[in-house]
């Protein structure tokens, strides 16, 4: 009964992560109707499990550590959010990921039937945080770093292409925007960029003196996307800026929480496992 538990836990989330990673990559939304249904499922396959099984031997202990674990999964998810670093789907997903596995001990299940099956113990690292979420989050963060590469690529064969400068006409942002900006974006004309999924990485401002000045962007949000849009496509009628604007394809983190929940499952907490091998 205990492993039917854990495995319902496991199964549930995957099913909810995955859908709505589907719905976030196609629509750019995810239901709030999601959240409503995951999180009382989640809270209440958790609870009997820790009702009936608590791992830490103790109910009341357990429903402790449960109620910390998705307290300050919660602080941190909604704390990201506020300043700009994920979408509030985002944050529902973390936080009903800390309703149904708040912690390791929900793994055994799959290392039990993994080592059964294959003969091997899952993860493969052997460790996970003791807040199941932040290693989850943490995966899900090296994950979509990777793609720098292929927005690095791109930008460098757009420069040798074209033989212009990424950069000209933004005289007075630091190096530092700048490297970000070339590692999370890349440049698309206006016209492609108005009917995309792209997020714009560059604003256009109108100064004291009267002319645009383009300002790069450090966390572009949905709610104002539109309004930059339309006002990059109307300096660029007016031939107040050049045709190519930075963008950013503004992959769904929701994609990468998934992948980052299964790779903790399979691999465990790949942050710590750099360190590990790093540290010799």
């Amino acid at each position: 009964m205990e492993e039917m538990l854990s495995w319902a836990r496991i199964i549930v989330t995957l099913v909810f992560l995955c859908y709505a990673s589907w719905s976030d990559f196609k629509t750019r939304e995810v239901s709030n109707n999601v959240w409503i249904i995951f999180a009382p499922i989640a809270f209440l396959l958790t609870a009997a499990q820790f009702l009936f099984f608590p791992p830490i031997g103790d109910v009341f202990q357990s429903m402790i550590y449960y109620g910390l674990s998705f307290a300050i999964t919660s602080v941190f998810s909604i704390a990201l959010f506020y300043v700009g670093a994920f979408g509030g789907a985002d944050a529902k997903a973390l936080m009903c990921i800390a309703l149904a596995i708040p912690e390791p001990s929900s793994i055994k299940a799959l290392s039990d039937f993994s080592s059964a099956a294959f003969h091997i113990t899952l993860p493969l690292s052997g460790f996970v945080s003791f807040i199941f979420p932040i290693t989850v989050f943490s995966n899900g963060v090296i994950v979509a770093a990777l793609s720098v590469f292929y927005a690095l690529f791109r930008n460098l064969l757009w420069r040798q292409r074209t033989g212009q400068r990424l950069f000209e006409g933004y005289k007075n942002e630091s190096f530092g925007r700048k490297t970000l900006t070339l590692l999370c974006g890349y440049k698309v004309s206006v016209a492609d960029f108005k009917k995309s999924f792209l997020y714009p990485l560059e604003d256009a401002q109108t100064i004291p003196s009267g002319e645009t000045e383009r300002r790069l962007l450090f966390f572009p949000k949905d709610e104002n996307r539109d309004e930059i849009v339309d006002k990059l496509v109307k300096a660029e009628s007016e031939g107040k800026i050049q045709n190519m604007v930075w963008a950013t394809p503004g992959l769904p983190m929701l994609i990468f929480i998934t992948i980052g929940l299964i790779l903790a499952f399979s691999v465990g907490d790949i942050v710590w496992i750099v360190i590990s091998q790093i540290l010799g």
